[in-house]
């Protein structure tokens, strides 16, 4: 299979995903706008989703894949369906304690998390009840999760990267139809949640049937295999992690600004995850299969060979991307979300918030690419140390640009976006230390022709927007026309400038490892 094809594969699907979230946050700003609902319930989802970011997606994705890769490689069919079944029956045992303590423990949860809503009572209650509902979706996407790592590990891509999709389905269906039925109407985006988790699980159980690895429910403590599982799983925590951990906290910090802090930085954050998602998730899904098939069969020339193939890719691709973020953060903000509840003045606030996130966008999209070099190893620790220190700077970066230089929201933004450049940094330090990567030949050409382009999308944006007012006071289509042509004409520009200086398709092309 070509990793191109695949990283298109689920870059196309991801990025129809990322439109249809792009819907249903515009549905969400229309109906609901930008205030004490919308904050309560960005809270409610975020601390599950947090949670299946850490648990499921982070710890136990990385964990179990090389694992996993390893008994597919050296053992028979029936040890590794073992693996399957004693781990996700151990996971799904955890998955529902943890549920179970959020809805008894969702007050407190809740003060932890967003401290802030304490001093409105109506505000935390409404938090509490929307955190109730949305609580059972961690124990359901985190079975999602594990399908995904099984299918992903035999080049199934398109199924998990599919079934997001139904979750931005079930969002839209809830705004438009269930919302007038709930009292508040708020209530409706919690229970469209609820009901995602089991649509999305219940997507991938043929397809794991098909390849005969639908799990059954057995568990054996003494199994190594998930032993060797759970011991990588809480370090893990940390190492891919730090982004969603400094995320939450961020929201802490959130609580205490002005009303609607929580859903600027959430609005941001859904474009920012916009490139993150399709380019970087897309990449990291790919290559955390193949890096474990390469070390387990000891191939480190070829391993090394597919993290500059995924870094080669990365900086053609989020360099363009980060500066388009932050160049036209108004003109996107306007023709996505102004409408409705959410005003010019919350386009203008959110910007700043965009404006922050996309400085520290490859950072963000690196880590990606550059963990999985680690944990393709079964290396836990040192992307933990690496975590710790890149966690402490985030949080003294929080302090300066809050306290010290009254950033406010978009100070949390810049935090997480610088903070994510260290920790690539000092990833990218520690695999060229260790020997696991060295660069091919030709990345000082490569960058000065990346940077000719960069500069040429750069002035095209500048001279094709206009100014920030033109883009607050138009309307409808015409925002959406202006918009449409600035960002093709963009990508035109930026593709045509490669194509000319000797960028062609087939350079990045790679096969996947069996």
């Amino acid at each position: 299979m070509n990793l191109l094809k695949s990283l298109a594969t689920i870059s196309g699907l991801t990025l129809v995903s990322r439109i249809l979230a792009f819907a249903r946050d515009v549905l969400i700003a229309r109906v609901f706008g930008a205030g004490m609902a919308t904050d309560a319930f960005f809270v409610a989802f975020k601390l599950p989703n947090l949670l299946r970011r850490l648990f499921a997606e982070g710890a136990f994705s990385q964990a179990f894949v090389p694992i996993f890769g390893e008994y597919r490689n050296r053992r028979g069919h029936e040890e590794t369906q073992l693996l399957v079944d004693h781990v996700t029956t151990m996971l799904a045992l955890i998955l529902f304690v943890v549920t179970l303590i959020g809805i008894i423990a969702a007050p407190v949860l809740v003060y932890i998390s967003a401290p802030g809503f304490v001093e409105d009572a109506e505000k935390f209650d409404l938090t509490v009840q929307l955190l109730r509902i949305t609580s059972p979706y961690i124990f359901f996407i985190s079975l999602v999760a594990v399908a995904a790592a099984i299918l992903n590990t035999y080049n199934k891509f398109w199924v998990p990267a599919f079934a997001p999709i139904l979750l931005n389905i079930c969002f839209i269906g809830g705004a438009l139809w269930l919302a007038p039925y709930c009292n508040p109407p708020i209530m409706a985006l919690a229970w469209a949640v609820f009901v995602a988790g089991i649509v999305q699980l219940a997507f991938q159980l043929p397809f794991l049937k098909k390849i005969d690895m639908l799990p059954s429910l057995r568990f054996d403590w003494k199994d190594q295999g998930m032993r060797r599982v759970l011991r990588q799983m809480g370090p893990a925590i940390f190492g891919v992690s730090i982004a969603q951990i400094s995320l939450i906290i961020n929201t802490i910090f959130a609580s205490f600004l002005v009303a609607g802090s929580v859903s600027w930085l959430y609005y941001a954050d859904r474009l920012m995850e916009f490139p993150s998602g399709v380019l970087g998730a897309a990449l990291g899904t790919i290559l955390l299969p193949s890096l474990s098939k390469c070390h387990a069969g000891n191939n480190a020339a070829e391993y090394s060979k597919l993290l500059d193939w995924g870094l080669r890719l990365t900086i053609m691709l989020a360099v363009p991307s980060a500066l388009a973020l932050g160049m036209i953060a108004v003109p996107l903000l306007a023709t996505f979300f102004q409408r409705g509840q959410f005003m010019a003045h919350d386009v203008l606030m959110t910007s700043h918030a965009l404006i922050g996130y996309s400085v520290g966008l490859i950072g963000m999209i690196l880590v990606k690419i550059l963990a999985p070099g680690f944990y393709a190893r079964q290396d836990i620790r040192t992307p933990v140390k690496i975590g710790i220190v890149t966690l402490i700077a985030t949080q003294l970066m929080n302090a300066l640009f809050i306290y010290g230089m009254h950033l406010q929201h978009a100070g949390l933004a810049l935090s997480i976006g610088l903070g994510a450049c260290l920790n690539s940094a000092i990833l990218f330090y520690f695999l060229r230390k260790k020997g696991i990567y060295q660069p091919e030949p030709g990345w000082l050409l490569y960058f000065a022709k990346v940077g000719l382009a960069v500069t040429a999308l750069g002035l095209a944006l500048w001279f094709g927007m206009g100014t920030q007012d033109s883009w607050l006071t138009s309307f409808g289509w015409m925002r959406v026309g202006r918009l449409t042509l600035l960002v093709t004409g963009g990508v035109v520009v930026y593709f045509a400038v490669l194509a000319v200086l000797g960028f062609r398709p087939r350079d990045f092309s790679r096969r996947a490892i069996d």
